[in-house]
């Protein structure tokens, strides 16, 4: 057995939390989950507030890290030293989990990682949108991919292996949503992943994977400002009958939600800092959110989701929480949907779920 197994079987074992129950946190008559000891969590900072992954029996951070970069100035070496930089920072900051959905930003989290030395202190997420096309539907061809990109990037686990679906996932045929879930089972079974999940953009969907298939046990999904659960029939129902593990994407609706470019000089920057925490603060009113991921491009943004918790913290734990009644976040939800691009329409989709 090689040095980088034992280093890396011995992180799986510290960092996971002990206890087979799957507990719904949110069922009537559950009793909510108690947070383990920090010793317990990866990469603990006080500053951070810390979600149970559904039934993972995970902990991770209630903000966490979105693989995407858009807005992001740099090139070659200086990019790879700037995706270095802010991973350094999330963990510094209690940060524990990157979520990754391209092959591209597989490789650049992996190389983040390795150079700074810190793969035991973050939980990635990844998935090289594989079935996304025809070729890549079948279990083999999964399986394959996922091997591939493993040994690529020099990664012995994978934390949860999120497979990227097609938009909307229910152009999926049944059959294929078989060959995911067979893929995932073999995936978990032969230790190369430790969770599974996917990621899609249609509720019917989500509804149908996770009922259907117990081998599904994260999804990634969009969550913005402007997403209100129904009073009936909501997809969020069905994540917490089956106590999957939920992370949101677009938070700030493809950055439809700032005025500025959110540079450090920016002349916007201090308001888009104020709006984007309000936007955080929001989607982190819903529990069955297990954390919202942007992505974070300047050290600042990392500092400035901690300020989002601490104002959750000050503002928003009482039976009210303050930021649904924020004026400024609600108009500038309302000029985010005014300026969504024509290829983010269907963010509107998600405004009642």
């Amino acid at each position: 057995m090689s040095e980088k197994d034992v280093t890396r079987r011995g992180f799986l074992g510290g960092a996971a939390v002990a206890g087979a129950a799957l507990l719904a946190a949110d069922a009537p008559g559950a009793d909510a989950p108690k947070t383990p000891p920090k010793e317990k969590i990866l990469s603990f900072n006080e500053r951070m507030e810390y979600r149970r992954l559904g039934k993972t029996e995970q902990w991770v951070s209630a903000i966490s890290l979105g693989g995407h970069w858009k807005r992001c100035p740099f090139r070659g070496e200086e990019f790879d030293k700037n995706r270095a930089e802010i991973v350094a920072k999330c963990i510094e900051s209690g940060i524990n989990y990157i979520d990754a959905c391209t092959h591209g930003e597989v490789v650049a989290y992996a190389k983040a990682l390795k150079s700074l030395g810190k793969r035991d202190k973050m939980y990635l997420g990844f998935d090289s949108c594989g079935a996304r096309s025809p070729a890549f539907r079948t279990q083999a061809a999964l399986l394959r991919s996922l091997e591939d990109t493993m040994r690529e990037v020099g990664i012995d686990v994978v934390d949860v292996w999120r497979i990227t679906c097609h938009e909307p996932g229910g152009m999926h045929t049944f059959n294929e949503a078989c060959e995911f879930a067979a893929a995932g089972e073999k995936a978990v079974k032969d230790g190369k992943v430790r969770f599974f999940g996917f990621s899609t953009h249609d509720r019917r969907w989500i509804e149908m994977m996770v009922r259907e298939f117990p081998i599904v046990s994260v999804v990634v999904t969009p969550f913005t400002p402007k997403t209100r659960q129904k009073p009936e029939k909501s997809f969020l129902d069905a994540l917490r009958k089956q106590d999957i593990g939920f992370f949101g994407i677009k938070p700030f609706a493809s950055n439809s939600l700032f005025k500025g470019t959110s540079a450090p000089d920016d002349p916007s920057r201090e308001e888009d800092d104020r709006i984007a925490r309000l936007a955080l603060r929001y989607c982190l009113t819903f529990d069955v959110l297990t954390a919202p991921i942007p992505g974070l491009i300047f050290p600042h943004h990392v500092e400035n989701c901690l300020k989002a918790i601490e104002e959750r913290r000050k503002d928003d734990l009482g039976p009210r929480p303050a930021v649904l009644d924020s004026p400024e976040l609600a108009s500038a939800a309302d000029r985010m949907w005014q300026r969504l691009p024509r290829g983010y329409q269907w963010l509107k989709d998600w405004e009642w779920v």
